[in-house]
């Protein structure tokens, strides 16, 4: 059986990365078999990959809807746009967790002119520059067009000493993060360039992917027992994953939400957190 994916691009079926991908919700081999033989029966030649994804998704959320928040994690990161203001602050949080000095939305002199800089991270004696590359539709890849032009921009503001962490700080590391994937040509230029690339899935086993399951912060956009509006209004106040949610004094009373569902929306946190 042939896919038709989100590209376009027609694809043979490979059972064998739907049941990686459920497994790695959470889910075990037996589940995942028997999630893959329950929905099989609407497959058809041709399907759209998006199509066998709410199939598994709805089962999942059937069983676990821990397991369904994990399983649809890549929508939850692109459910922090449209800009991308939300997903700069969550890989904020992310390098915190992974034990960085960080600083956002910074405007640094360079030799030649001013630069809007994302996020600045600083660990040991090292001070790196991060540029967020957001896209909200999973067929956006970020080309190699990228890298060469933040490379231009970190050799600018490079240059100068700075006053931010200390009174006499370098910037000697550039980072580009995206949530979807790079291609293989910004990849290649990026390596080449000394520059550091985290995308979806790069690098293997140390991609975004990992690392929010490593820590565990993952997106409040990633809960499937809220509401798209819920969301929205926990992100205005300055709720961005679901540990916040939880240590926030004031989190679960901004939902104002039924009894019934505040157990239900707590169960799932609870579960995200401490599997």
């Amino acid at each position: 059986m042939r896919i038709r994916k989100h590209s376009g691009e027609i694809v043979v079926f490979k059972e064998e990365k739907l049941i990686k991908s459920l497994v790695s919700s959470g889910a075990d081999i037996q589940t995942a078999n028997e999630i893959i033989k329950a929905i099989q029966t609407q497959f058809y030649d041709g399907i759209p990959s998006k199509k066998i994804y709410k199939l598994a998704f709805q089962k999942l959320k059937n069983i676990s809807k821990a397991h369904a928040a994990r399983y649809g994690l890549k929508k939850g990161l692109m459910a922090l746009g449209p800009a991308g203001f939300y997903f700069e602050k969550f890989i904020s949080r992310l390098f915190e967790l992974q034990g960085y000095q960080v600083l956002t939305n910074l405007f640094l002199e360079g030799k030649c002119t001013l630069h809007e800089i994302d996020v600045l991270i600083k660990k040991d004696a090292h001070i790196g520059m991060v540029e967020c590359k957001f896209h909200g539709s999973q067929e956006v890849k970020t080309d190699v067009k990228t890298p060469m032009y933040i490379l231009s921009r970190f050799n600018d503001v490079r240059i100068n000493r700075i006053q931010l962490f200390s009174s006499n700080d370098v910037i000697s590391e550039c980072w580009i993060v995206t949530n979807n994937k790079f291609t293989s040509e910004a990849i290649k230029f990026g390596v080449c360039s000394g520059m550091t690339l985290l995308s979806w899935d790069y690098p293997q086993g140390r991609g975004l992917k990992d690392l929010v399951k490593q820590f565990k912060v993952y997106p409040i956009t990633c809960l499937t027992s809220l509401t798209i509006a819920e969301k929205e209004l926990l992100l205005l106040e300055g709720i961005l994953t679901v540990y916040n949610l939880i240590h926030h004094k004031n989190g679960f009373a901004i939902l104002k939400l039924s009894q019934t569902r505040l157990k239900n929306v707590q169960n799932e946190c609870n579960q995200l957190l401490n599997t």
